[in-house]
């Protein structure tokens, strides 16, 4: 059985608004810029093949060159983006082979998604067609008007989306041609394929799948990234290497 083909696509085109005017996929998380842990990821997935990243115009060679110092593994493209995600994303989707199976599409700032979670949303799409990573909503969820609340929503009938939200090639085509078409716009893909009249399933996400959009997401970050490195230090430690705080230390203590 021949490899399926995955592409992914990652806009990185926006302008950082809410993190104070400062373009949060080229800001700096442990001197690397945010992007890059993201794109490693992806990376680390066996199942993707191919990369797609939108930048503003300006930034364009100078996230080619940061990339390039990467061993990535997989093809990768930087497109011009657009002035909407939705314009950045269909950009790349244009670039995309039509002989692509499936294609995922991933905040940049979202760092923190595992290889393993994009395998399963990319494993689900395979069988159905269209899925993304969602969470459950631990808080209560108010419908309003204005300020005026008008009802509220059972939490079991809410999931808060996240990314990679991964389709087949055809029906995502489908969809950005029929928005396109009507003048739909929506905040992510799921919604365009929606509007289709298709289903989309959702894989169990993470609440550590973040996407850093403001300075206080940045300190979690932070946090995360930490984790993630003694978490790594200690699958690397040996048996009878004990850790303290995620760190190796000697078996005297010392």
């Amino acid at each position: 059985m021949s490899r399926k083909k995955v592409a992914a696509i990652i806009p990185a085109a926006g302008q950082g608004v809410r993190m104070g005017l400062h373009k949060k996929q080229l800001l700096r998380l442990d001197g690397i810029p945010i992007f890059i842990h993201t794109l490693r990821k992806f990376a680390a997935c066996p199942e993707i093949t191919d990369i797609l990243i939108a930048a503003p115009r300006e930034d364009v060679a100078e996230i080619e060159k940061i990339a390039s110092k990467e061993n990535l593994g997989k093809n990768l493209q930087v497109v011009v983006g657009g002035a909407r995600r939705q314009d950045s994303v269909e950009n790349c989707l244009r670039l995309v082979s039509p002989d692509t199976d499936l294609v995922a599409v991933h905040d940049a700032v979202r760092p923190f998604v595992s290889p393993a979670m994009i395998a399963a949303v990319i494993e689900e799409a395979s069988k159905t067609g269209a899925a993304i990573l969602g969470i459950l909503s631990v808080d209560t969820v108010k419908q309003v008007e204005r300020t005026r609340i008008v009802g509220t929503i059972p939490r079991e009938r809410i999931v808060l989306a996240q990314t990679p939200q991964v389709f087949r090639y055809e029906i995502l085509k489908q969809a950005f041609d029929k928005a396109r078409e009507e003048g739909f716009q929506a905040t992510d893909e799921s919604s365009l394929v929606e509007h289709l009249g298709l289903e989309v399933t959702v894989v169990p996400g993470s609440d550590r799948n973040i996407k850093i959009t403001t300075p206080s997401d940045l300190e979690l970050a932070r946090f995360y990234l930490e984790q993630e490195r003694g978490n790594s230090v200690e699958a690397t430690c040996p048996p009878d290497m004990p850790t303290v705080q995620g760190k190796p230390r000697s078996s005297t203590g010392r």
